[in-house]
């Protein structure tokens, strides 16, 4: 039995917070980034400007074609958007996590609380799609001010990269909370996310790329975000259908889930 199991008879069940106890684990995280986030805000603004200055405008200035009859800069800019959404869940659900078991101890500390798992993991995971949602908003700023957003249903942006930050944070919870060094993040980054990054679809087309690797990028859940989020700011139909899209990252989004909260019941037990 966890310590939270054990202290859940104490849980509070009235009120907001005692109806949803994940929230005070979100506010602990919220909390905490008040104190941070004045260090990050303007790279936030300034990595997105220049990114699309340097890939959108530099590089686009050579693709007189575009891609697809699309404008280079209109092509790259919603990739862009999608890789920020899965670098930044990325980033929130290693380091940190690590950190809160191996290093300050933070989940301990929760679990010796009226806090379930599943509450620790929630509040966390909700912290984590703060940072992917507020991160991605600021490149859609700059993707507007450039004038690469095409439909109304860029409107559902937002929408979308909380799903891209759902479904790459929770597997990543999971692996993060089985691994007791920092050297396997470096592993992660290295043979996952750039691999993803380059060959998903943000900068060309993976039907450029030979078959092998065309499937790979097809099986990770980058591309799918990059067909959903470049089909909502240009307003043309997906390489995939919709639902599929959709489903399939909710599938990685609830089997990391399930993995996330596994791992995580198996550290925090006594």
């Amino acid at each position: 039995m966890s310590l939270a199991d054990a202290a859940a008879p104490t849980r509070p069940t009235t009120g907001l917070v005692g109806r949803l106890p994940a929230l005070a684990v979100l506010e602990y995280h919220l909390v905490a980034y008040r104190r941070t986030w004045r260090a990050g805000v303007f790279s936030s603004f300034l990595l997105p400007l220049l990114t699309v200055v340097g890939f959108g405008v530099g590089v686009g200035a050579y693709v007189d074609a575009g891609v697809g009859g699309v404008a280079y800069l209109d092509f790259i800019v919603p990739g862009l958007i999608a890789s920020t959404a899965l670098q930044v869940g990325v980033a929130e659900s290693s380091w940190p996590v690590l950190g809160n078991f191996e290093w300050i101890k933070i989940y301990f500390a929760q679990a010796s609380t009226p806090l379930r798992v599943v509450d620790i993991v929630g509040g966390h995971l909700a912290f984590v799609l703060f940072r992917v949602l507020t991160s991605s908003l600021a490149f859609l700023l700059v993707a507007a001010l450039f004038g690469t957003l095409h439909s109304a249903w860029a409107l559902a942006t937002p929408l979308l990269v909380l799903l891209i930050g759902f479904s790459v944070a929770t597997p990543v919870f999971a692996y993060t909370s089985s691994i007791r060094s920092d050297s396997y993040l470096a592993m992660l980054f290295r043979f996952a996310v750039i691999p993803m990054t380059l060959f998903a679809g943000v900068f060309f087309p993976v039907e450029s790329l030979p078959a092998v690797l065309r499937w790979l990028a097809y099986v990770s859940p980058l591309w799918h975000g990059v067909d959903l989020c470049r089909a909502a700011t240009l307003g043309v139909a997906p390489a995939w259908s919709v639902p599929g899209h959709l489903l399939y990252l909710a599938a990685w989004g609830g089997v990391g889930w399930l993995l996330a909260v596994s791992r995580f019941r198996r550290r925090l037990v006594i």
